[in-house]
């Protein structure tokens, strides 16, 4: 192995090199494991540098190959590894052992679990909501479809086979964000009517006019999830301005949610969404419980009954 090319490497490949010359041009990613100080590590390389460690034919996966693939999962500090036989060992790193045929690909180089496998493995891991936000995040990078995950939870037995089924069922196209897929998931879980995903209008030559994150059409309602806390330009605040004279003039009612709504006052958000949905004139169930589970309120929120 050539030590210039900037990938990491194993101590034991780099015997030339004195303790001394070691501590002052290479810095350590893991025990025995080292790369060149001025090289840029990302997800990429902790994971090369994880496999050198850890026995052949080991590959990465959980929270580890969701980053590779660019979905959303919650961090996680460590490398995650799966091995046939031996857990891998050591600081900063997790290891996990090998299931009956866990499908693995070459990413970037990389061993580690396809999108699909990978969103198998963190229904062990991840809550119901968390586990959707990963879902629709696979399918907004493309790597996979609601109807592939769909299709392998199916067969699926075991420890959390029911939560994967469920989670699978939950995973849209077209989702924008993280938080959109929370806003849509509390509306969902409280027993509310699911909203479409990703309406877009377009003017008679096709061009994008407007996307509405979560709409009830039908009754001229949108809910809209906004994460800016102020306009980020000229442009786009004139923007804002042009779509909310355009739903005037439909006579739609645009809901904005932030994220405070989601993440301290669940309780409320319902109560917002319930009264539009009623003004709107739409049919509004008797909540159910659960939502509760997934979305605890913070001192001063409403309280609403189950």
């Amino acid at each position: 192995m050539t030590l210039n090319e900037g990938r990491p490497f194993l101590r034991s490949e780099a015997r030339h090199l004195s303790d001394g010359q070691l501590r002052r041009g290479y810095r350590a990613l893991f025990h025995g494991v080292y790369v060149r100080h001025r090289t840029p590590v990302g997800d990429l390389e902790l994971a090369e540098a994880a496999l050198l460690v850890a026995e052949q034919g080991s590959y990465v996966s959980h929270h580890t190959a969701a980053r590779l693939l660019g979905a959303v999962a919650p961090d996680h500090p460590d490398v995650h590894v799966t091995s046939r036989r031996l857990r891998v060992k050591g600081a900063g790193l997790t290891g996990h052992r090998a299931k009956a045929e866990q499908q693995v690909v070459l990413w970037r180089g990389i061993r580690m679990t396809s999108p699909v496998q990978t969103f198998l493995d963190l229904a062990h891991c991840l809550t119901l909501v968390d586990l959707v936000v990963l879902g629709d995040s696979l399918v907004r990078r493309r790597r996979t479809t609601p109807d592939e995950l769909v299709s392998a939870t199916r067969a699926r037995r075991g420890p959390y086979s029911r939560l994967a089924r469920r989670a699978a069922a939950l995973v849209r196209a077209g989702v924008d964000s993280p938080m959109e897929t929370r806003l849509r998931l509390l509306i969902v879980l409280a027993g509310l009517p699911e909203p479409e995903v990703d309406h877009r209008v377009h003017d008679d030559g096709g061009t994008l006019l407007r996307r509405y994150d979560l709409s009830y059409l039908p009754f001229r309602l949108i809910i809209e999830y906004d994460g800016r806390q102020h306009a980020e330009s000229d442009e786009q605040w004139l923007s804002d301005i042009g779509r909310d004279e355009a739903l005037d003039d439909e006579q739609i009612r645009r809901l904005v949610v932030v994220s405070r709504d989601i993440y301290s006052t669940p309780a409320n958000t319902l109560a917002r969404i319930t009264r539009a949905m009623r003004r709107a004139g739409m049919p509004v169930p008797r909540l159910r419980h659960e939502w509760r589970r997934h979305f605890p309120s913070r001192s001063g929120d409403l309280a609403l009954p189950a």
